[in-house]
C-alpha cells in the first residue's frame, strides 16, 4: 500500500500540471491524462515485480483508455500476456496478444527503428510459438504473418523471423497445405538474404549470429522432407519438361541441385545442358562441369572448366573454378599444371589455405620422381610441409587438416646420418629444383 499511496501522490501533483484542453480517446493522455499517467505508473511497477495479474488492471485502463500513450503500453503488454500466458494455459490471453500487436501497429506502426514489419514479425512469431504444430490453421496464419513481416523488412528481418517462417513452412508442407516448391523457394530466398547480411555485418559476433541462424534455416530445411535428390527431381522434372525455356526456373532448379549436391542425376543433365544452350556463359559451363567432375569423367569437366575460368569476371568463382581445374589435373597427374592453377586460386582469393594444401600434396606426390637419390626424394618433404604450413598460417578452416598432413609428412623428412653424407645439416638453406622450384630449409629427423 505504501508505494501505491507514493505513486498516487506524485500522480496527482503532476496531474495539476496538465492543461484543461478538451481530451479525446486518440489524444496522448486519453481521457483522462491523470488516470492515464496514475495506471501507467502502477502497472509498470507491477510489471518490475513481475507481478503480471496485478499490473493487469492498470494496462488495461491504459490500453483502453489511451492508446497512444506510449510504446511502453504495448512492449510491457506482450510481456505481461506472455507472462498470464505461460501461468494460466488460458487461449484468451494469446487473443489479446495477438490484439495488443495489431494496436501497436495502428497507433506505433510507423515508428522508424520497430515499424510495421517489425510488429509483424513478433506478432506471427508468437503465434507460431504459442499455438500447438498441430493446430494447423493458426500456423498458416503465423506462417502468413511472418511472411508479410519478411517482404517488409528485406534484410532487416530479425534471424527469429526467418527461422520461425522456415519452420512453419516445413510444418505446413508436411499437412499438405504449401507445395514443396514454397519451401524451396523461401529456403532459397533466406540462403541469399543471410549471404548479404552476413557480408555486411561488421561485427564478428554478430556475423557469428548470423552464420548460427544459417544453419539453423539449413537445418530445419532438411527436416522439411524437400530436399533429397529424389524429391527435388520429382518436384522439377515435369516442370521443367514443360518449361525449357524459362531461366528463372532452370537457374532455381540448378541451385537447388548444386546446393544438395545432385549433379549427377538426369535432371541435372538436362537442365544444366539447356542453361549452357540458351545462355552459354561461365555459369552455365562451370554447371556442366560439375555434373562431368560427378561423373568422373574428367576430360570434359577440365574442357567446361577452361570455358567458364575463361568467361568468368568474379574474382572468387575465378578462384573457385581454377581449383577445381587443378584437383583434377592432380588426379590425373598433371602435377606442374596443378601447381600453376593452385597458385592462380590462391592469387584470386587471399587467405584461402586449400591451393596450397593442393601445392603440398602434388609436391610429395612428385617426391619419388625427384632426383636420383633416396635423400633427394626426402627433401621434397620438406618443400610440401612448407605449403601445408602456409595454409595453416592464413586459413583457419584448413588449419586442423594442414595439421595432420604436416604431422604425416615430417616423419618422412630425411635423417641426420644420410643427411651428413652430403654436408647438410638443420638449417641449411636448400634448392628443390625441376618444376617445383623452391627454396627451402633443411629440417633432419633423429
Amino acid at each position: 500500500m505504501k508505494t501505491r499511496f507514493t505513486i498516487a501522490t506524485v500522480v496527482l501533483l503532476l496531474s495539476s500540471m496538465f492543461t484543461l484542453k478538451a481530451q479525446t480517446l486518440e489524444s496522448k493522455y486519453g481521457l483522462d491524462s491523470a488516470q492515464t499517467v496514475l495506471n501507467a505508473s502502477l502497472y509498470v511497477e507491477m510489471v518490475k515485480q513481475k507481478n503480471y495479474e496485478e499490473a493487469l488492471k492498470g494496462w488495461r485502463y491504459v490500453y483502453n483508455n489511451a492508446p497512444a500513450f506510449q510504446k511502453t503500453t504495448y512492449i510491457k503488454g506482450v510481456t505481461i500476456m506472455r507472462g498470464m500466458l505461460r501461468k494460466t494455459k488460458n487461449p484468451k490471453y494469446l487473443d489479446t496478444l495477438m490484439m495488443v500487436y495489431d494496436q501497436r501497429i495502428k497507433y506505433f506502426g510507423k515508428d522508424r527503428k520497430y515499424p510495421e514489419g517489425w510488429i509483424l514479425g513478433r506478432k506471427g512469431g508468437d503465434m507460431f510459438t504459442y499455438n500447438k504444430k498441430s493446430n494447423i490453421a493458426a500456423m498458416k496464419e503465423a506462417y502468413s504473418i511472418l511472411k508479410k513481416s519478411i517482404e517488409m523488412q528485406q534484410l532487416e528481418s530479425e534471424a527469429t523471423v526467418i527461422n520461425n517462417t522456415m519452420e512453419a513452412s516445413g510444418v505446413l508442407v508436411k499437412a499438405g497445405e504449401i507445395e514443396p516448391e514454397e519451401v524451396i523457394d523461401n529456403y532459397l530466398l533466406f540462403m541469399d538474404m543471410a549471404k548479404k547480411q552476413i557480408d555486411a555485418e561488421t561485427s564478428e559476433k554478430t556475423k557469428e549470429n548470423l552464420e548460427n541462424a544459417r544453419k539453423n534455416v539449413e537445418q530445419i530445411f532438411f527436416n522439411a522432407g524437400v530436399a533429397d535428390c529424389e524429391t527435388l527431381s520429382n518436384i522439377f522434372t515435369a516442370k521443367f519438361e514443360a518449361h525449357k525455356d524459362d531461366m528463372v526456373l532452370i537457374n532455381k532448379i540448378l541451385r537447388m541441385l548444386n546446393r544438395q549436391e545432385c549433379e549427377d542425376g538426369a535432371l541435372y543433365a538436362m537442365v544444366a545442358e539447356r542453361k549452357y544452350e540458351l545462355e552459354p556463359n561461365a555459369d552455365a559451363a562451370h554447371n556442366l562441369a560439375k555434373m562431368f567432375i560427378k561423373k568422373k569423367e574428367f576430360g570434359k569437366s577440365k574442357d567446361y572448366l577452361e570455358q567458364a575460368i575463361e568467361l568468368e569476371e568474379d574474382a572468387e568463382i575465378k578462384a573457385d573454378l581454377h581449383y577445381k581445374l587443378a584437383s583434377i589435373q592432380f588426379l590425373q597427374g598433371q602435377l606442374s599444371a596443378s601447381k600453376s592453377n593452385a597458385l592462380k586460386a590462391a592469387d584470386l582469393k587471399q587467405n584461402w589455405g586449400l591451393p596450397y594444401i593442393l601445392i603440398g600434396k602434388t609436391y610429395a606426390s612428385y617426391s619419388q620422381k625427384y632426383g636420383s637419390s633416396d635423400l633427394d626424394h626426402k627433401k621434397v618433404f620438406w618443400v610440401a610441409v612448407d605449403k601445408f604450413k602456409k595454409a595453416k598460417a592464413i586459413d583457419p578452416e584448413c588449419a586442423a587438416d594442414a595439421q595432420k598432413l604436416i604431422s604425416d609428412y615430417s616423419r618422412h623428412f630425411p635423417g641426420k646420418e644420410e643427411a651428413f653424407f652430403e654436408g647438410i645439416k638443420n638449417g641449411d638453406v636448400v634448392k628443390i629444383g625441376d618444376w617445383i622450384n623452391e627454396t627451402t630449409k633443411a629440417r633432419l629427423n633423429e
